[in-house]
């Protein structure tokens, strides 16, 4: 993984962010500061960074709001720093979409810390590396009842119609399609989308699912009440079994 990355650091106090960029740009990274979420907003639709570094309390739109924007779109990753130090706060944040929650006053290095980390979950996530075999019969698609995912295109139709999903969203829905009415705990859907390693709310779950329903109209995804979700094909309902396969 190389270190050419455009990282924005999004704060209303000149001096972390000079302080945040000087120790990115030790590591090679490359930089932008902002002062605002608007100034940031105006970045992601002309030059998108590869990552952001956002404060939460800022100037007019709040770096809160900033995240739930940005991930309506993209699943770039994103580590949120602030002076708060409340619980909601921190679950607020991951509850919103960003990957780590940072208070302040922190480490710099910590911070640099994380920020590869994230990254080289993010390239891992953008980069799947797909296991070799020998066979020529593995399928590249999965299809249940009016769901199609074209896995190695990572394209989605659901009634025909082809929906734009995330990254995380694409692979939330991969597990789901996979194993009808199989019912997974959030830790298992944690693990499968974020990864081992993600150390967040288990309520970033019920965040993704609830973006994913917007996109996909009635999509049969229910809560399973002590315990997760799960995707729910009623009986009848024609399910392509050779597709399943990875």
């Amino acid at each position: 993984m190389n270190t050419n990355y455009l990282i924005a650091v999004v704060d209303d106090d000149q001096h972390i962010r000079n302080l945040v960029e000087a120790y990115l740009q030790k590591e090679n990274y490359r930089t932008i500061g902002l002062g605002s979420a608007e100034e940031a907003w105006t970045l992601w639709q002309t030059s998108p960074p590869d990552m952001w570094v956002l404060d939460v309390m800022l100037p007019g739109m709040d770096g809160y709001e900033f995240c739930r924007r940005i991930r309506n779109e993209a699943e770039v990753p994103i580590i949120m720093i602030s002076a708060r130090d409340n619980e909601v706060d921190k679950i607020l944040g991951l509850e919103l979409g960003s990957d780590d929650y940072l208070v302040k006053p922190f480490s710099p290095r910590e911070l640099v810390a994380r920020i590869k980390r994230q990254l080289q979950r993010w390239y891992k996530m953008s980069n799947p590396v797909e296991p070799a075999s020998s066979s020529p019969h593995i399928s590249t698609q999965i299809e249940v009842s009016h769901l199609q995912l074209l896995l190695e295109e990572r394209r989605v139709f659901w009634h025909g119609n082809e929906i734009e999903l995330t990254s995380k969203e694409f692979t939330l829905l991969k597990v789901f399609a996979a194993s009808p009415n199989r019912a997974f705990t959030r830790d298992e859907l944690l693990t499968h989308v974020w990864g081992d390693d993600y150390f967040g709310s288990d309520r970033a779950v019920d965040h993704l699912i609830k973006r994913m329903r917007k996109k996909l109209d009635l999509l049969p995804i229910e809560a399973v009440w002590g315990h997760g979700y799960r995707m729910r094909i009623e009986e009848g309902v024609e399910i392509d079994e050779a597709s399943t396969s990875d």
